[in-house]
């Protein structure tokens, strides 16, 4: 990303209680990870970067704006960033609101460590891999712009399975400008074979 701000992967960590922030704090440290602490929703939304990648750590009882409607805020910002919901007590229903508005998984305090990490490594590697699915989504929407109109339709066609002659009767055309089309839109795509390109038309169609 260009800009003032760069992309950072990091544990995001939203808790009113000073105690308990420190200590989430200190358990994420402890497993490798880079923390950011904020002691209510306003704060982390005012240093959020919407391109961070990384989990977010909410308790669900915050004052101001309370953890549920961060979940919510975040949902509608866009942010793809594992939520990991915490609360005080047994809370069974702010489990529910927290897990059904999107949060991954919801913790009781008092934690355990080692409970909180497993589940904080794990936020991780999901953000992660969410990351490399919208890089690897960006660089073919990329490759799809220097597409032809035609070429993209005889792209969807072959991904749908159809055979160059088939293509060539859904479009009205020959089988060897199919052909060519297909070679040019191959070379565009940067595709290695036939199973590669479908993937990029799956990577493409799947939910952004």
């Amino acid at each position: 990303m260009t800009g003032a701000r760069a992309h950072r992967t990091r544990v995001h960590i939203v808790e009113d209680d000073a105690l308990v922030r420190d200590a989430l704090a200190a358990c994420a440290e402890s497993a490798g990870h880079s923390v950011s602490a904020h002691r209510d929703a306003e704060s982390f939304l005012a240093a959020l970067n919407t391109d961070d990648v990384g989990c977010v750590v909410i308790d669900v009882g915050l004052p101001g704006m309370g953890g549920i409607e961060l979940i919510s805020a975040l949902a509608r910002m866009g942010s793809e960033m594992p939520i990991l919901a915490i609360s005080g007590g047994n809370d069974v229903s702010a489990a529910v609101r927290a897990l059904k508005g999107g949060a991954m998984d919801f913790i009781e305090k008092p934690f355990h460590p080692d409970h909180f990490v497993r589940n904080l490594d794990e936020a991780m590697r999901r953000g992660a891999a969410r990351s490399a699915e919208k890089a690897e989504r960006r660089e073919a929407e990329a490759k799809v712009a220097l597409l032809s109109d035609r070429e993209r339709e005889v792209m969807t066609l072959v991904a749908d399975g159809a055979s160059n002659a088939q293509a060539a009767v859904q479009l009205g055309i020959s089988v060897r400008t199919v052909e060519n089309h297909r070679a040019r839109l191959m070379e565009k795509m940067q595709a290695r074979g036939l199973s590669d390109l479908v993937r990029m038309v799956l990577r493409l169609a799947a939910r952004p």
